[in-house]
Parts: C-alpha cells; structure tokens; sequence
C-alpha cells in the first residue's frame, strides 16, 4: 500500500470511526513489511500546559504506530482481523516539545499473530513496541516508548 494510500485510509478510518485522531492530525510518513513510521504535530491541538506534547496525544500516537499494520497487512491478504489493545506500559524519558514520531518494527510480530489466529481460529495476545522521538530537537533518542499488547483475531473472508 503506498504512503497516499495509507494516509487517506488513515484519515476515512479517523473520520469515520475514532474523530479524537483526526483531531491530532498524524500523518503516516513510512510504512513497509515490519516498520510504521507515524508523525503528530506539536501544536495547539496536541500541546499540553507545560509546551510538550500531551499523554493523550501520545497515546493516540503510539495505538497508531502498534496497530495500523494489522489494518494494512490484513487488507492486502484479504483478511478480516478483529484488534484490540489489551494492555499498554509507557516510559516517559523526556518532553518531546516538537513534532513527534511513532516508530513500531514489530511487522514481523503481527504477521505471525495474523498467521496463528488464522490457523487455530483463537485471538492471539502479544507485546508491541512503538519508540517515540523528537528528531528535530533530539535525532534517534527515545522520548518515550510504549509496550502495548496486541490482541488479534483474524479470519479469512467469505
């Protein structure tokens, strides 16, 4: 799915179903097999009293990152795939007072929690991860990062 593609995706699912993140404006900046990249302004919208960006902002951000791959993945294998967090643990290691982003490498996770889900007809329950930073002002160091569990049922369409 290309980056165009995923945004609008992104913004129908937003507008049709969860308003809250539209409301913060991400954007989808990369996504392959085991990567999403998703950034979020820091803005009026997404600021909280103290200039950096809020914990609601930071969690719509990390749900994001952890969970539009299994959107994406099971979209393009023709899947119907149920996901839910279960669980989320975060570690806030310093303010991010820029645009941030949502960084998950965990493709390979979700291929396999499709693959399991498909073959036993069980929802599958496993750990994400989602490294969130602040590149303008910090390059790669961690602001944040978010365990957050995944649960997934999938089933083959009709």
């Amino acid at each position: 799915m290309s980056l165009r593609k995923a945004n609008w995706g992104l913004k129908l699912f937003a507008w049709r179903y969860i308003p809250l993140i539209g409301f913060c404006s991400p954007k989808i900046v990369r996504m392959d097999n085991s990567t999403l990249e998703v950034t979020m302004p820091h803005s009026w919208r997404t600021k909280n009293h103290l200039g950096s960006i809020y914990f609601g902002a930071l969690a719509i951000g990390a749900d994001l990152a952890g969970a539009f791959l299994v959107f994406s993945k099971a979209k393009s294998r023709g899947v119907n795939a149920n996901f839910a967090f279960k669980d989320v643990q975060g570690q806030f290691l310093k303010r991010p007072e820029a645009t941030v982003h949502f960084t998950s490498n965990d493709g390979d996770i979700i291929d396999t929690m499709i693959d399991d889900s498909l073959a036993t007809g069980e929802r599958i329950n496993k750990p994400v991860s989602v490294v969130v930073t602040c590149p303008s002002l910090y390059g790669d160091e961690p602001m944040a990062i978010f365990t957050l569990t995944l649960s997934v049922k999938a089933k083959a369409k009709k």
